[in-house]
Order: structure tokens, then C-alpha cells, then sequence
């Protein structure tokens, strides 16, 4: 049965319900793919789909979430393909829309990426365990224990050049959400900056993300060689900028890190 679901960028797309050949161009929707008990169903993935491992192993990849192998999505034959409006690049995306449907979720937001898990389980046949899973993460939220230490907090994407987490981000959403303080709240996306500019920034805490850059205690000697006073911290990127079903378990991550 044909069914017009609108995706997240506005666009409305016709997918034959429930999907039988689903390819995902997004790690974080992967997962939550899995999560939903959508095993035969998903037969494409990205190399960065490194959860669950069982699929990075043994399902088919598609290419990078930058650079897909468009033929190899072709020859997979899918009725659904879920993409995301950052991760992957417009013309890819917009060639894939013209021969199959592609549903493109926008996520800046917690509140975004429980909208996506719901969307997303409506249209693949999995609306009970998406509103679970939904419900669950809002509960967990309800009762994490906001930090009140209003620490101004510098979240490093990238080196050479130093990238940082802007203002309209998922982690500057989950930064807030933690109850800190994003110190470039004011930019957008991913801006570079200088190690330099910190020196006169007011700051308490600098985190290193774990992806997609995977920062190392080397580059925590680097910073507080210009900054000595910095104080440092390695963080996992997934639970900072996984938008899906990793929601849940970043909570207790958060609350560890809170302790620490």
C-alpha cells in the first residue's frame, strides 16, 4: 500500500508500506533501525554504521555518508532510503529522489531527533516500539540531574583546523540540555578558531570529541600548552551527536560525566 509521508526538509515522498528493502545513509538512524527489530528489512548501509557490529560486518555498504557508491544503492534495489540533511551531500541525495523514495531528516535539536524516531517508526511499521523508545528517553531526561555548575563549555569537532560545535547543533542542543553553557552559541554549524581566541574567551571546560576527529591525549598536551589553566576532557562523540535510539543510553553517560 502507498502511503505520503513528509520528511523533516518539507519534501513529501510515496513509499510502499511497510518497507521491505530499506538502505540507511546515516549511522545514528542506523541503530535506531536495529533498535526497532528491523533486521531483513535493512539491506544497505554506510561504512560509518558501526552499530550494532553484527551489521557493519555482514550487511552490504554503500560508500561513506559523503561519498556514496550510488551504482551499489542501485543494485540493492530499495523502497526506502533515509538520509539526513547535513550528513550527506545534496547531489547525491537529490540523484537517489529521482529513481527512489528518500526520506531526508533535519535534526538540530533533541526534540528534532525524537520527532525523527517517531516519523521513522511510523513509516517503517514500527510505531508502538518508536513511541516506547520515545518515551523512554523523555522519562530519562525528566530525571537527569541537571548540572548546576553553569560551566562555559568550548566542544572541539575537528583539528587542523580546530572546528568547534556552532549554536544550531544537536550538541549544542545537548550541551544545554546538560545544563552548561556553549561558549560558541553565537556561531553557526562548525566554525574554525584559532587555540589563540581561548585566551581571551571566557571558559571552564574544554571537550574533545571523540568523532568524527578522534581527539587523543596528545592534543590535550597541545591545548594546555597554550592554554595551562584549560581544563580538558576526551568525550564520546556518539553520545554527544547520535541523534536516534543512542539518545537513551547518553543520558547515564551524561550523568556519569557529571560525577567526574
Amino acid at each position: 500500500m502507498n502511503k505520503v509521508f513528509r520528511d523533516m526538509t518539507g519534501r513529501e515522498v510515496k513509499i510502499d508500506i511497510p518497507p521491505k528493502r530499506i538502505v540507511s545513509l546515516v549511522p545514528s538512524q542506523t541503530e535506531l533501525l536495529h533498535d526497532l527489530g528491523l533486521e531483513e528489512e535493512v539491506v544497505g548501509i554506510t561504512k560509518f554504521c558501526v552499530h550494532p557490529e553484527v551489521w557493519f560486518r555482514n550487511k552490504n555498504r554503500v560508500g561513506g555518508t559523503k561519498q556514496l557508491h550510488l551504482d551499489k544503492i542501485r543494485q540493492l534495489q530499495p523502497d526506502l532510503i533515509l538520509a539526513n540533511k547535513e550528513e550527506n551531500e545534496k547531489d547525491q541525495i537529490e540523484m537517489l529522489s529521482r529513481e527512489f523514495p528518500v526520506w531526508i531528516s533535519d535534526i538540530k535539536t533533541i526534540e528534532d531527533g525524537l520527532t525523527m524516531i517517531g516519523r521513522v517508526g511510523e513509516m517503517v511499521g514500527k510505531k508502538t516500539q518508536a513511541a516506547g523508545l520515545i518515551t523512554d528517553i523523555q522519562n530519562a531526561w525528566a530525571g537527569f540531574p541537571k548540572s548546576s555548575a553553569k560551566l562555559q563549555v568550548a566542544y572541539f569537532i575537528w583539528y587542523e583546523p580546530w572546528m568547534v560545535a556552532g549554536g544550531d547543533t544537536f550538541i549544542n542542543d545537548t550541551i544545554e540540555k546538560i545544563g552548561w553553557t556553549n561558549v560558541f552559541a553565537n556561531q553557526m554549524r562548525y566554525p574554525e578558531v584559532a587555540l589563540q581566541t581561548l585566551q581571551d574567551t571566557s571558559f571552564d571546560l574544554i571537550l574533545l570529541s571523540s568523532e568524527p576527529f578522534p581527539f587523543c591525549e596528545k592534543h590535550i598536551a597541545e591545548i594546555q600548552l597554550l592554554l595551562p589553566r584549560a581544563r580538558v576532557l576526551l568525550v564520546d562523540g556518539e553520545m554527544f551527536s547520535w541523534y536516534g535510539s543512542r539518545m537513551l543510553p547518553a543520558i547515564s553517560y551524561f550523568e556519569k560525566l557529571l560525577e567526574a
